[in-house]
């Protein structure tokens, strides 16, 4: 089997309660044969445009000779680095992909100057600038963070003399304005199924051919999914998309946040694709599943709060030490490309079950129209409620900052958790600098004694962002930022890549607080090095 999964306890007792209706729907033979009317009425449109992934495997074969010639003839003219431009559903599977397969991949998703930079200058291990080949991928083809990064390395390679046609390679759909202009500047470009979603994409071009060119082996990828895809069509009880589907989505009452725990498998970094498939997918109209990467010694753990459900992703499910130790959580085994498959059907089934259209995304673009709006105005940032050693405070409701410290500021923003609240951490930061801060979530998990979320911006807005706009209303926001001296032009635009970073946290704040009532409260650290210990202090 290429997929195995184990339960016990409460989730075992639900899925034994639903499996036999929801096999018996024909869901799983539906999605298989393309029944767009799966959904509801009103989501039949979308859907009939957006199951493209159930044929991925078929669809992506010839893909894979083209992606191994390029990478040959790169290899050939020393080019060895290979840096990935893009967002959400395309940067999130190639980098699961290229971290399992243990090959070097730069993944560039952020809007922060020290970042960008970064992948910019290359690396200590000779991976500068001069061997390196950007793969641009977006979807859209109008994705403003993929935009910029494209203008930056644009411009660097011209200053080398590299003619960027010899060095960049754009994934995006067919017809899209990147496709067209890339194609006009004579780039090399590879099309992707434009009838499959961004976060349905990992067996499309949009995860094999920046995972290819890293080095990963995509032909036993596409084996690895196509082994699983029998199992996955047949509306049987042992169909492992359905019993998944049913121990995530089922129960009454439902537990609505899901652990995602990796414990132990060859797999890395598998929870952050799974985040935003099921983030994006769920959350929309005041309902759906909200995905918590955790670790085994996270706090919930030990809490196990009633509407937290633990997935533990481990190399072999069936092994019987693990049923004493993991009583009442989801066991799940399985290759890489079993798991895409699994999960992308779980969660178009778990969409079916929750009766929401698990393929639009309705809630992503107020940010982004907020932002713009940030970008054309170029207001003055609001003044501080207050700063207290280096860090500036701002909240959207007084009240929050009465205290005057920023541990009095995060115990009234953790007062305006309701029961089956969640607290999101969005980190607006140079990762490479201040990777420390993903830190963050275990204390505040603790303190809070709620589940926490974290995510670094602008990366998070592309994810689990329609879940903190269209999911249930009961989450509170941590932003954290960071005030820099580095900063760079983007070529081209009005603004720089400090002033985009700033104005995507400064519009979904707004979103947030204005638009749908939530609290929000922003910490801007002023010499990140030195505050990020003293934030972690206030959280504890």
């Amino acid at each position: 089997m290429t997929f195995d999964i184990h339960l016990s306890g409460r989730v075992k007792s639900v899925v034994h309660e639903v499996l036999p209706g929801l096999a018996a729907s024909l869901v799983a033979s539906g999605i298989t044969a393309g029944d767009a009317s799966l959904w509801g009425p009103e989501a039949e449109s979308e859907a009939s445009q957006r199951l493209g992934w159930v044929q991925a495997v078929e669809v992506s074969r010839p893909l894979v000779a083209e992606i191994e010639a390029l990478r040959g003839r790169l290899r050939a003219q020393g080019v060895t680095r290979v840096v990935l431009a893009g967002m959400g559903g395309s940067s999130l599977a190639p980098e699961v992909i290229a971290q399992t397969a243990g090959v070097p991949l730069v993944i560039l998703d952020s809007t922060a100057p020290g970042q960008v930079l970064a992948a910019l200058d290359g690396d200590a291990e000779g991976g500068d600038l001069s061997r390196t080949v950007l793969v641009v991928s977006s979807k859209s083809g109008s994705t403003v963070e993929t935009d910029s990064a494209k203008r930056a390395f644009e411009a660097a390679f011209r200053d080398l003399g590299i003619d960027p046609a010899e060095r960049i390679v754009v994934v995006t759909d067919p017809g899209s304005p990147l496709d067209e202009a890339a194609r006009a500047d004579g780039y090399t470009v590879f099309n992707a199924d434009p009838t499959v979603g961004g976060r349905y994409s990992a067996l499309t071009a949009f995860g094999l051919v920046p995972a290819g060119l890293a080095g990963a082996d995509i032909r036993e990828l596409l084996d690895e999914a196509e082994a699983s895809l029998l199992e996955v069509a047949i509306d049987s009880p042992d169909n492992p998309a359905l019993v998944l589907a049913a121990a995530i989505a089922g129960g009454e009452p439902r537990r609505d946040k899901l652990g995602l725990i990796t414990d132990g498998t060859h797999i890395v970094g598998l929870p952050d694709w799974i985040e935003q498939l099921i983030a994006e997918s769920t959350g929309k109209n005041g309902t759906g599943i909200l995905p918590v990467v955790m670790l085994p010694v996270s706090p919930e753990v030990e809490s196990k709060p009633a509407d937290l459900q633990i997935v533990r992703l481990v190399d072999e499910a069936r092994q019987f030490h693990l049923f004493e130790h993991h009583e009442g959580e989801i066991l799940v085994s399985g290759s890489l490309g079993a798991q895409f498959v699994v999960w992308e059907y779980a969660t178009a089934i778990a969409g079916h079950m929750l009766g929401i259209n698990p393929f639009d995304q309705p809630d992503v673009e107020s940010a982004k129209v907020a932002a713009r709006g940030l970008l054309d105005a170029r207001p003055e940032p609001s003044a501080p409620a207050f700063t207290v050693d280096g860090v500036e405070v701002r909240v959207s409701d007084p009240d929050l900052a009465a205290s005057g410290t920023v541990a009095g500021v995060l115990d009234a923003l953790w007062a305006r958790l309701p029961e089956d609240g969640y607290v999101a951490i969005q980190a607006y930061a140079n990762r490479l600098e201040v990777p420390q801060l993903a830190g963050l979530r275990e204390l505040v998990a603790a303190d809070s004694g709620r589940p926490a979320t974290f995510g670094w911006g602008p990366r998070f807005l592309h994810s689990t962002g329609q879940y903190h706009k269209g999911g249930p209303a009961n989450g509170v926001f941590l932003q954290i930022l960071e005030q820099t001296d580095v900063d760079l032009e983007i070529p081209g635009r009005p603004f720089t890549f400090g002033q985009l970073i700033q104005a995507q946290a400064a519009g979904d704040a707004s979103v947030l607080a204005d638009g749908h009532g939530r609290p929000v409260v922003t910490l801007t650290l002023t010499d990140p090095q030195i505050e990020v210990m003293s934030l972690f202090e206030a959280a504890q």
